[in-house]
């Protein structure tokens, strides 16, 4: 049996959709592919009172893992969990907890992909950051760099290099802009290939995998469709604030590129009449709960747009959108396909098999 940790150097890196694009490219080649994540910081709650992790259970649905949710993970961090963690007051051993986890979810496997932390420190006082994982699990790790700029590349690969040492299989730099790619795949990648730091793809970045769609909206928000409620599945790549006036409002609508999602009071009208006649709104979402007028419905329902009527306030429900924004979330399965695709042209598999000991 052969594990890999994966991980990153911060949060929304792509990490979780690297995890189960290349599980499911290797089921495909035969493996029996297990799952596992150490820690979860971010506990999800489906039923009250049962923690658990929603990338976890998204990944058992589309690997059909044959574990439960909670069998997949190792350590929740829930508020109790985190406070008694804090104070000293539990003499838990949380590592010894996870390796009894992981031990149960290697059992009959090929291969175990671990989802590891969203940053090289993340989960570190608590005795389960990535280097305390790896040395005590005795595996490898690959780590995904969220490019940002030329520097940033380097610095960041650097990092997991002095960090991680001999267990760094290998580093994917995702999400390179169009018009800096070729120079981080051809000057940036050979100079780190030469300080022994094995640099296994060069993703570009697709906006359509960083956006959102109607119906992730709606949860994150806990909205109500008030019109167009079929078209949940309808992506959005930028979230516009509808707080200026009328004559602002039209000119930067426009001037955004990509399908948008207007966000406004519920009571403003003029902005919904405006935002309803561009061509790339996609969605409103109506704060306050202030049911909108008749005609701006009626606009909607002829254009096919979804609105969403939510409690929130503005500031409340664009600070609950940020959290989201930016995340890959392959829910659909045109996204998923999407990303594999991109895995398949720019991801050396063939490198990957021969550095992890895998045949072809």
């Amino acid at each position: 049996m052969k594990a890999l940790y994966i991980t990153s150097i911060q949060h929304f890196s792509g990490k979780t959709a690297i995890c189960l694009a290349l599980g499911r490219r290797l089921q495909k080649e035969g493996y029996k592919v297990g799952y596992f994540k150490p820690l979860s910081t971010q506990p999800w709650e489906p039923t009250p009172g049962r923690a658990l992790d929603e990338d976890a259970e998204f990944i058992r649905q589309m690997l059909a893992l044959e574990e439960t949710t909670e069998e997949l993970l190792g350590i929740v961090l829930t508020p109790a969990l985190a406070r008694e963690m804090r104070c000293g007051c539990t003499e838990r051993d949380l590592l010894a907890e996870v390796k009894a986890a992981y031990e149960r979810v290697t059992s009959g496997k090929d291969i175990v992909l671990l989802e590891g932390a969203s940053s090289m420190r993340e989960g570190v006082s608590l005795g389960l950051g990535a280097v305390q994982v790896t040395e005590a699990l005795d595996i490898p790790a690959l780590v995904v760099v969220r490019y940002i700029n030329r520097v940033s590349q380097g610095d960041d690969c650097v990092v997991a290099h002095r960090l991680l040492g001999e267990r760094l299989l290998g580093t994917v730099i995702n999400a390179v802009p169009t018009k800096e790619h070729k120079l981080a795949d051809q000057i940036c990648n050979p100079c780190l290939e030469k300080q022994g730091i094995r640099v296994l793809g060069t993703l570009p970045l697709q906006e359509q995998l960083q956006a959102i769609s109607v119906g992730e909206l709606a949860e994150v928000l806990k909205g109500e469709f008030l019109t167009c409620p079929e078209k949940r599945d309808m992506l959005i790549e930028q979230l516009v604030v509808g707080a200026m006036s009328v004559e602002q409002m039209l000119p930067r609508v426009r001037r955004i590129p990509g399908t948008k999602a207007i966000l406004t009071g519920g009571d403003r009208a003029d902005i919904q009449l405006v935002a309803l006649e561009t061509a790339t709104t996609n969605c409103l979402i109506l704060t306050g709960f202030l049911r909108p007028m008749p005609e701006v419905l009626r606009r909607a329902e002829e254009n096919g747009v979804p609105i969403l009527l939510v409690h929130a306030n503005t500031m409340e429900a664009v600070e609950a959108v940020e959290k989201v924004f930016g995340k890959t979330r392959l829910g659909q399965t045109a996204k998923l396909e999407q990303f594999e695709a991109l895995l398949d042209e720019y991801f050396d598999f063939e490198r990957f098999h021969q550095a992890f000991g895998l045949k072809g």
